[in-house]
């Protein structure tokens, strides 16, 4: 599996994403992925997985040390009371002895920045978490983050696929020399269909879904999180390392950025960018 490079934290390139995704289906869906070669597993706080996730990384076979995992913690827990014990929940549920990635998940404005990236600091300096970033934060949150966190931040996850432009986060992203993680990388199946990635599939002989996440990760800082459930579609978004896009391909499925549409704004970090 490729991986990104963001600070000291090597990233897995492609990971699951397991919202909204429960009980036994969660289990088995972590399992197969992981014995088909995922190594990179996303989950968080909000999702109320967290302990389905860790039993399908058990009942994987795959050695912990192998598996790159990243949980979230919740908006209304990010303050300097409330996350050491909602992150020492979250590893306990996911049965292991930390995180791989800790990320706050929604800017909360009732918390200061300051606060939330010290506390966040903190959980790394106790080994609860290799490596720490946020989630769904501006350009101007994300400055904030970096100038005040006494730990270095290594991510920022937003959502990114081709019918947004994200544009002048990602310039943002990249000149604090962090990676992007792509949440919603497939636009909830509505890549399938549109006219120029199905001909730029067509051209390769590969799925739009396949061609997508190809586009994702070419950008070279940028890891993708599709979920799924089904082995097929594991096996799918897995063909993505067998074929590039031109240049203008590139840039074809940039340009349906133009009228950025966001799905899941939850009008919590104020103007997006």
């Amino acid at each position: 599996m490729q991986s990104v490079m963001a600070k000291d934290a090597k990233i897995p390139v492609l990971g699951l994403g397991t919202w909204p995704m429960h009980g036994q289906a969660c289990v088995r869906a972590v399992a197969e992925a992981l014995k088909l070669g995922y190594r990179h597993i996303d989950t968080a706080q909000m999702y109320g997985n967290e302990a389905e996730v860790g039993a399908g990384l058990a009942a994987s076979g795959i050695p912990r040390d192998e598996v790159f995992i990243t949980t979230k913690v919740l908006r209304e827990s990010i303050s300097a009371k409330r996350m050491p014990r909602t992150v020492e929940e979250s590893v306990r549920s996911l049965g292991v002895d930390r995180v791989d990635l800790l990320l706050i998940h929604w800017p909360n404005p009732s918390v200061p920045i300051a606060e939330s990236m010290g506390v966040l600091s903190e959980m790394k300096r106790r080994g609860l978490a290799r490596h720490i970033g946020v989630s769904n934060y501006t350009a101007a949150l994300l400055d904030e983050a970096v100038r005040t966190s006494p730990e270095p931040i290594v991510v920022n996850q937003i959502e990114y696929h081709p019918f947004v432009d994200q544009s002048k986060l990602l310039t943002a992203i990249r000149r604090h020399g962090l990676a992007a993680t792509a949440y919603t990388p497939l636009a909830h199946g509505r890549v399938v269909g549109n006219k120029v990635i199905e001909e730029i599939a067509s051209a390769h002989g590969k799925t739009a879904v396949q061609v997508t996440l190809r586009w994702l990760i070419q950008q070279g800082d940028v890891i993708a999180i599709p979920k799924s459930s089904r082995v097929e579609r594991l096996k799918e978004n897995l063909g993505i390392f067998d074929f590039a896009l031109s240049p203008e391909e590139m840039a074809r499925i940039h340009r349906l950025g133009g009228d950025r549409h966001i799905i899941n704004d939850r009008g919590s970090v104020g103007r997006w960018d």
